[in-house]
């Protein structure tokens, strides 16, 4: 499991708004762990701060736009993308303007300053999906659709077909995210001729010029369109060239759109607020299916995770009996909550208890209808816990652990007799200074019956 990282220093950038034609500051500021990426309004007196999550999206219309109690931020897929590409899990996006500057078009200006501001590793672990099974998004009114299949890795592949000839059909696959700075960042966004002249005509793209664009020209242009783009370009010279672009540009690569294409699904994606480790294939992509995408995926992710219930292969033996459970913690029965050990690592720990008519508190909890209480269930989750703990130090004898702080915990379902109770132990952080923080969940029959966040600290016998 990888940390997080933010960056060392702030950093600004300034340019206008695609639509708006308004010059924006930009500065992106360090957060803290699990803080995310999020923008502040800083041109509104409270300041207010909208979270880059998809639950904000409001509409995709040229742009994925984000809007919370009223607050609009609009565009955010390029500045989104340059962060994922960076590896960066938690930064503050502060903007005196209702969008980030378009720059050239692409993410190349946000990368360059972030890799000036440098990245500093944090505390906590990175989050990510890991992708198990195929989860698909299709949009029957456009043909596009969107499907993410179990990887080793982040990889993205866009697959675009306008059913134009001068355009025509273009690929562009990204294997790892360590590629996007250098082949995908500087993809710049593109548009045919017969939009940039209907947002003309409609007052958009007030910040366009003739440096953020490509334009493919799918239609003849005509003294009527010439003039409308010289006036709004301010230049006074526009031709096509021979690959059917206006000569303000040179592509970078020959399937630049679809490069372009795969950075705004990168930066779609962002707002799951987490990483994914899986193989994204886009067809025909665009902000409202990648982000109707990302809204299906989001609710999966949070299925999953409401009842990620461990494989366990109860045939294996065990990693711990409980007879070598017993020599690392200093519980003895009746109150030692664990019989076996099914999994364990620096990070986690898989723990098993089979629940029996003869459990001691049976007697006096609910005699005509046995159920284990819930308060034993977390001291249980706890036992596990300390297995993790203790495997941090060479003479486990040596030690205790206590409580120091139960958060968040619930309780989903009763425990009976005959339930074998399987608990899953995960930190949230590395364990500092003999402190410890995790996340306990405890399932019957691959059901969560509970969870919670623990906090406990190690100590020596001869200090306690």
């Amino acid at each position: 499991m990888s940390k997080q990282q933010t960056i060392l220093k702030s950093v600004s950038l300034k340019g206008v708004g695609i639509h708006t034609g308004k010059e924006v500051n930009l500065t992106f500021k360090p957060a803290d762990d699990n803080f995310g990426y999020a923008f502040c309004r800083v041109d509104l007196p409270e300041k207010p701060i909208i979270e880059a999550h998809i639950s904000l999206v409001v509409n995709t219309d040229r742009g994925t736009n984000l809007e919370k109690n009223g607050i609009k931020v609009k565009t955010s897929e390029h500045v989104l993308a340059a962060l994922v590409g960076m590896e960066i899990d938690n930064v503050l996006i502060e903007i005196d303007a209702s969008e980030p500057p378009i720059m050239d078009g692409s993410s190349k200006y946000f990368v360059e300053a972030l890799q000036k501001a440098g990245l500093k590793e944090q505390k906590a672990f990175r989050k990510e999906y890991v992708v198990k099974e195929v989860v698909s998004y299709y949009d029957e009114k456009t043909g596009s659709d969107i499907t993410v299949i179990p990887s080793n890795s982040y990889e993205v592949t866009a697959m675009v077909d306008f059913g134009t000839k001068i355009l025509g059909t273009q690929n562009a696959t990204m294997k790892n995210i360590s590629q996007f700075n250098e082949e995908f960042a500087n993809a710049r966004t593109f548009s045919f001729l017969h939009e940039i002249e209907m947002l003309l005509d409609n007052g958009l793209i007030k910040g366009g010029d003739l440096n953020n664009a490509i334009v493919y020209v799918d239609k003849e242009l005509s003294k009527e369109t010439m003039f409308k783009l010289k006036k709004a370009f301010n230049t006074d010279k526009i031709s096509v060239q021979s690959n059917g672009i206006l000569d303000n540009l040179n592509l970078h690569y020959p399937n630049e759109a679809a490069r372009h294409k795969l950075l705004d699904v990168i930066g779609d994606l962002a707002l799951l607020g987490t990483r994914i480790k899986g193989k994204v294939i886009a067809n025909k992509p665009g902000h409202f299916v990648n982000t109707m995408f990302a809204k299906h995926l989001s609710t999966v992710i949070k299925n999953e995770k409401r009842n990620i219930a461990p494989q366990v292969d109860l045939s294996k033996p065990p990693v711990m009996d409980v007879n070598q459970i017993m020599k690392t913690l200093p519980h003895r029965p009746p109150f030692l909550l664990v019989d076996k050990i099914l999994e364990s690592s620096k990070n986690h720990v898989i723990g098993l208890k089979n629940v029996t008519i003869n459990e001691y508190f049976f007697e006096g909890h609910f005699p005509g209808k046995p159920i284990m209480p819930g308060v034993l269930q977390i001291e249980a989750m706890a036992q596990a816990g300390g297995v993790l703990i203790m495997n941090t130090v060479p003479d486990p004898e040596n030690y205790l652990t206590f409580f120091a702080k139960i958060d968040n915990a619930k309780f989903k379902y009763p425990v009976v007799p005959g339930d074998t109770l399987i608990f899953k132990l995960e930190l949230l952080s590395p364990i500092r200074r003999g402190i410890c923080h995790m996340k306990g969940q405890a399932f019957v029959d691959g059901k969560l019956t509970s969870e919670a966040e623990l906090l406990a600290k190690i100590i020596r016998k001869t200090e306690a």
